[in-house]
């Protein structure tokens, strides 16, 4: 594993209301392409989106969101060597051989740079608004293993038989097949400590969750001992860590950017929550901050910036965050 951390951030995508509105979708379309290129061209490690279909924190009529997969595959094409990644397909809205056929695809296309991200999904709007049955979390759950067990057959496997409770393949076929070996690194986000960190241990490359670092610890020990039951090396799993990130150089000039963000002024965020949970505040404050979460084994973090379609405070960031970040390991 390389010796320094990984640092992504998040395209524009609609989902959090980070796209003018006032934009037609096709000039929408070339913000978030400028804004990968740009990433590019400044050294972040990764880009990524999230897989939603309905803005949040509440639907709103007639406002874009771009849909996770699709993006990632135009992204590749425009992209030569950032990573590209979900944080988190949601697992019950592709079945699995499917889902397991579009990230081969990308991965073939990027020339092996799909992170796959994937979780239990939450959103339940969605489900509603997509006709998209919605069970209840334990079964989230249960399906989420047994669509990795799938996936994992689907990318390394001629043929593909499996019977479980949730899903059936009969000689599924994919090819091709992706380009990273074994498969694409799998993220596995989540918080549940019985059953989702279970399936942490059993696939993850990755492991992600919210929260600030005594959350992220609690998680952290739980999944130790869930590796330690089935004899999994609980350091081979990388830890990952994501957040809003707003920076500026007083306190006057931060909450300025908070309120002009739509979605935490929908949200109803605090200032004072947002200071103890994000990376809100001056450079300096925001190093010290992911030098706390690198203090309990973080080495990956992906950072939101609500404006980053305006291309500025992904440069800012660049020039005086991402050098500092660059020597904490």
């Amino acid at each position: 594993m390389s010796n320094k951390l990984k640092i992504g951030l998040f395209v524009p995508q609609g989902w959090r209301l980070d796209l003018p509105p006032d934009l037609p979708p096709a000039e929408q379309w070339s913000l978030i392409v400028k804004v990968a290129k740009r990433a590019e061209e400044l050294g972040f490690d990764s880009l990524w989106v999230f897989d939603h279909f309905h803005t949040v924190p509440q639907p709103l009529k007639g406002r874009s969101v771009f849909e996770a997969w699709t993006t990632l595959t135009a992204l590749a094409a425009v992209t030569n060597k950032i990573r590209l990644g979900t944080l988190v397909t949601c697992v019950l809205y592709r079945y699995p051989t499917v889902l397991a056929k579009i990230v081969a695809n990308v991965d073939v296309i990027s020339n092996g740079r799909v992170e796959f991200g994937i979780g239990a999904c939450w959103y339940e709007n969605e489900f509603r608004g997509y006709g998209i049955p919605f069970p209840k979390p334990a079964d989230r759950i249960k399906a989420l293993d047994e669509a990795l067990q799938i996936i994992k057959m689907m990318w390394t496997e001629d043929e593909v038989t499996f019977r479980g409770r949730y899903y059936r393949v009969e000689k599924g076929l994919n090819d091709p097949k992706p380009v990273q070996k074994p498969h694409p690194p799998i993220l596995v986000a989540g918080a549940g400590e019985q059953l989702t960190l279970r399936v942490v241990a059993k696939h993850a490359n990755k492991y992600h969750v919210w929260g600030d670092t005594e959350f992220y610890k609690r998680k952290l020990e739980v999944l130790k001992k869930h590796c330690k039951k089935i004899g999994r090396d609980f350091n081979e799993i990388i830890k990952v860590h994501d957040g809003f990130l707003i920076m500026g150089e007083s306190e006057e000039e931060i909450k300025k950017k908070i309120k002009e963000c739509e979605h935490l002024t929908l949200s109803k965020a605090s200032y004072e929550g947002l200071r103890k949970t994000q990376y809100i505040g001056t450079p300096e404050e925001i190093v010290e901050r992911v030098r706390k979460y690198v203090e309990i084994g973080v080495t990956e973090f992906i950072f939101y910036f609500p404006d980053a379609y305006k291309i500025k405070p992904i440069e800012e960031f660049a020039e005086r965050v991402l050098p500092e970040l660059r020597t904490l390991v």
